[in-house]
C-alpha cells in the first residue's frame, strides 16, 4: 500500500496564510489510499461541498460565486484520476477563481469551513512532522545515503567523493590489513580503519547536508554506529538508529524502518518543547490562556505556539490589539487558534499542531514567549 502524499512547502504554506477572500473554502476528510475505497471518499467530499453550499447561501454570497466554487468542488469529485492516489487525508481549498488540494500521511476528521480565510491548523499537523528523513546505510562493504521523502518513493542520493566501502577508503585489499602505525594489529587495527573510513563519509557528506535539518537516521551495526557518531558533523543526526546491517536492504526496506525512528524523534522533540514550557511558565515566559497569547502573538511575541488541531474555537482576533471576540460558527467567522498560529508563522515563530493529550495542560494551545509578556 503506498501513500501519495504532497505536503505544502513552506512557500505554498505562506501563500495559504495570506490569501483573504470572502469566499475561502477550507476542507478536510479522511481518505483510503487504496483505491477501490475511492468511492466512498468522493461521496463525503460532495456532502462536505453541499454543506459549504449550505454556509454560503447563509451568509448572503453571490449565487454565481458561489456556483463557481461548488463547480469545481464537482469537478475534484468527478476526476477518477485524481482518486486513484490517494493518502490517509485531503486538504481541499477553493476560492473563487481556484482550487488546490494537499494528500496528508496523517489521519484528519471530516470537516468544513467557509470564511474570509483559509482554516489551515489541521494541514500543520503535516508540515509539524512531515516524515522525511535521510538514513546512512553503513557497512564495512558498502556505504550510501538514502533520501525518505514525504511525498514519493525513497531514493539513493548521490554523493561525490563518497567511499565505496571501508577497505577502499584506507587504499586497502581489506581493513583487516596492519594499520598505518605499523603497531596496531587485529581489532584495534580495523577499527583505526574504520574511523578512518568514517571520517570520510562524513567529510562527502557535508557536499550535500549542509544547510539542511532533515534528521539523519544510521542504518549499522556495532562498532561502525558509535565510530560514525564519534566523527558526525552534521548537527540532526538522530539518537535513534535503524539496527542490523543494511547491505542486503532495499532503499524502500530502510524508508519502511526510519517511520518507527522518526516518531521517536518527534515524540522526544515534544517532550522537549514541554520541558521548556515548564521552565518558561516559571519565569513568567509561557501561557495556555487564549487572551494572553492572542496579544503576544499580535505583537511577535510568540516563539513557539503549540495548538490542538482538533479543538476550534470560533471568533476574531483584533489586528491591532489582539483581543479575542467569541462569535457563532459561520461564513463571517473564523478559528481564533487558527488565527494565533498564522500570526506567530508571520512573526518568525514556529508552530507545532498535535494533539490533545500533547498540549501543555491539554489546552487548546500553549504558547512560549520570546520574552516576558
Amino acid at each position: 500500500m503506498t501513500l501519495h502524499t504532497d505536503i505544502p512547502a513552506r512557500t505554498e504554506l505562506e501563500r495559504l496564510i495570506g490569501a483573504r477572500d470572502p469566499l475561502s473554502v477550507s476542507i478536510y476528510l479522511p481518505t483510503s489510499p487504496v483505491t477501490q475505497e475511492a468511492q466512498a471518499d468522493r461521496i463525503e467530499l460532495k456532502n462536505l461541498a453541499t454543506e459549504a453550499s449550505r454556509q454560503f447561501e447563509a451568509a448572503g454570497a453571490d449565487r454565481r460565486t458561489a456556483e463557481e466554487i461548488r463547480e469545481s468542488l464537482d469537478e475534484l469529485v468527478e476526476d477518477n484520476r485524481f482518486w486513484a492516489e490517494q493518502a490517509r487525508s485531503l486538504a481541499v481549498f477553493a476560492w473563487p477563481g481556484g482550487l488546490t488540494t494537499y494528500r496528508l500521511p496523517n489521519q484528519l476528521t471530516s470537516l468544513v469551513e467557509v470564511g474570509d480565510r483559509f482554516y489551515l491548523k489541521p494541514l500543520l499537523r503535516a508540515v509539524t512532522f512531515p516524515q522525511a528523513a535521510f538514513v546512512l546505510a553503513l557497512a564495512g562493504g558498502a556505504v550510501r545515503l538514502v533520501e525518505v521523502t514525504r511525498d514519493g518513493p525513497p531514493f539513493t542520493v548521490e554523493v561525490p567523493g563518497l567511499p565505496k566501502d571501508a577497505a577502499s577508503a584506507a587504499g586497502k585489499s581489506s581493513i583487516a590489513d596492519r594499520a598505518p602505525v605499523g603497531r596496531i594489529q587485529g581489532s584495534e587495527g580495523q577499527k583505526v580503519r574504520l574511523r578512518q573510513y568514517a571520517r570520510k563519509i562524513d567529510q562527502a557528506l557535508r557536499g550535500v547536508l549542509t544547510g539542511l535539518e532533515l534528521p539523519l537516521i544510521i542504518a549499522a551495526t556495532e562498532p561502525l554506529d558509535a565510530i560514525y557518531r564519534s566523527v558526525n558533523t552534521y548537527p540532526h543526526l538522530a539518537a535513534p538508529r535503524i539496527a542490523g546491517s543494511p547491505e542486503e536492504a532495499t532503499d524502500a526496506d530502510l524508508a519502511a524502518a526510519a517511520r518507527p525512528v522518526l516518531d521517536q524523534i518527534y515524540a522526544q522533540q515534544l517532550a522537549e518543547v514541554g520541558e521548556l514550557y515548564d521552565q518558561r511558565f516559571a519565569q513568567g515566559r509561557a501561557s495556555t490562556d487564549l487572551a494572553t497569547i492572542a496579544r503576544a502573538a499580535t505583537f511577535g511575541a510568540v516563539g513557539t505556539l503549540i495548538v490542538d488541531i482538533d479543538d476550534k474555537f470560533p471568533g476574531q482576533v483584533d489586528e491591532e490589539t489582539g483581543v479575542i471576540t467569541p462569535a457563532a460558527d459561520d461564513a463571517t467567522s473564523y478559528g481564533v487558534i487558527d488565527e494565533l498560529a498564522r500570526r506567530t508563522l508571520q512573526s518568525g515563530g514556529r508552530v507545532l499542531a498535535v494533539r490533545t493529550d500533547e498540549v501543555p495542560e491539554k489546552a487548546a494551545a500553549a504558547a512560549i514567549f520570546r520574552y516576558p509578556v
